[in-house]
């Protein structure tokens, strides 16, 4: 669904991505993992095209989407969550999923999207819908931001670090939820995280990022035990 070709990108001479290449294909969780400062969220920035890489191309169903809009890109099916909140806190659960639809009314996906109930349900918001989000615990701001993003109709759903803040049992529940959303809403889910249990047992495929490079990819297994990973991020 996803490639990436060959993305390089500098910040006053020091690259934060190097001949970034890689694929993320239909129907798949890949996830995308390093240290700080391996270029993950700039990566991602890159894809939804919200900075301009300085070379390299990104395709999305072989249709080049390098320099498209934002909105273009939301109209071709790619949604997004970000690491901090970017929920309206003044407006209810449910005005920020009507966001996410009124996207996808104006991207002409608006067929192809839940309805606001539906979306609720999926979820398990239903009884927050009137509930203003700025009085929420962080877990449910999170399963908030990926309704919304549910709501636009996506067939790619992007994931900046959303266990982020989460308790234990949190992640726990995310993680399930994700996994059902995938099977139940058929989407292609392209994911930056830190908790590696939730990684590990959710993920297909895995890249793997440092100080701009990819250093590893390959299923779960495999990443584990490569050395160059193992010396990079996970450590023994």
């Amino acid at each position: 669904m996803l490639r990436l070709e060959h993305l390089t990108l500098a910040f006053r001479g020091v690259r934060a991505l190097q001949d970034v290449t890689f694929e993320v294909p239909t129907g798949t969780v890949t996830a995308l993992i390093g240290p700080n400062g391996a270029g993950k969220t700039t990566l991602f920035n890159c894809v939804n095209r919200l900075q301009n890489p300085d070379s390299g191309r990104i395709l999305l169903d072989d249709i080049d989407v390098t320099n498209a809009s934002p909105a273009k890109l939301a109209s071709l099916g790619v949604a997004r969550t970000f690491q901090h909140s970017a929920l309206f806190a003044s407006l209810s659960v449910t005005d920020n999923i009507r966001i996410g639809r009124d996207l996808a009314h104006r991207s002409g996906r608006i067929n192809r999207a839940p309805t606001i109930q539906e979306t609720l349900q999926l979820l398990e918001l239903d009884h927050l819908s009137s509930s203003s989000v700025e009085s929420l615990p962080l877990g449910t701001k999170k399963r908030i931001e990926i309704a919304r993003a549910l709501a636009s109709a996506p067939q790619m759903l992007m994931l900046d670090e959303p266990a982020g803040g989460l308790t234990h049992q949190e992640v726990d529940e995310l993680r399930l939820l994700l996994t059902r959303l995938r099977c139940e809403a058929g989407l292609t889910i392209l994911l930056v995280e830190h908790h590696m249990n939730m990684v590990m047992t959710m993920s297909d495929r895995i890249v793997v990022l440092n100080s701009g490079k990819v250093i590893s990819e390959g299923s779960p297994e495999e990443v584990r035990v490569d050395p160059r990973v193992i010396s990079a991020y996970l450590g023994s």
